[in-house]
């Protein structure tokens, strides 16, 4: 019953922004904040949808992230499965700073992506995260990849209230 209100009343601000116009999202290279994460951009093309794989462990601390030189800020957090440490990189700061993901440190999290080489060091490209048993931050398309912030309007509500 609490994740059917959850979604409703995600539903219903979702409306009430694109009605308003309070919230647009358009082709990433038109927006600041966005450079480098295009959706056909260099570092989006190391996200391989074919190869997804999963964490889980706990989220220790949030950072901040420049993929590859000249790329706009993005938000990270290091995720410590078992003994390992790992970078995960989840969308541009000016699509979600950590603070707005949702995403708590220090309990059980769930992580599905796709593993990257990036400038010699090896992260995971988030599509989703997932703590308890309701809280979803989705950023990635599972059918191809395709970031959210790279989506308009009326799609980027319909994949923000799916499973």
């Amino acid at each position: 019953m609490q994740m059917f209100l959850q979604k409703i009343l995600l539903s219903l601000c979702m409306f009430i922004a694109i009605t308003f116009g309070l919230f647009t999202v358009t082709d990433a290279a038109d927006q600041p904040g966005y450079a480098g994460w295009e959706k056909d951009s260099p570092y989006n093309g190391y996200y391989n949808y074919k190869e997804r794989d999963s964490l889980k462990g706990e989220v220790l601390q949030f950072k901040e992230v420049t993929p590859l030189a000249g790329m706009a800020p993005g938000t990270a957090f290091i995720l410590e499965e078992g003994e390992e440490k790992i970078l995960v990189h989840l969308c541009p700061l000016a699509y979600s700073a950590p603070d707005e993901t949702g995403i708590r440190k220090g309990i059980k999290t769930k992580v599905s992506g796709s593993w990257a080489l990036i400038d010699g060091q090896d992260v995971f490209m988030a599509a989703k995260v997932k703590q308890g048993d309701s809280f979803v931050f989705k950023v990635r398309l599972t059918k191809d990849g395709s970031p959210f912030w790279s989506m308009g309007p009326e799609e980027l509500a319909k994949e923000l209230t799916s499973n």
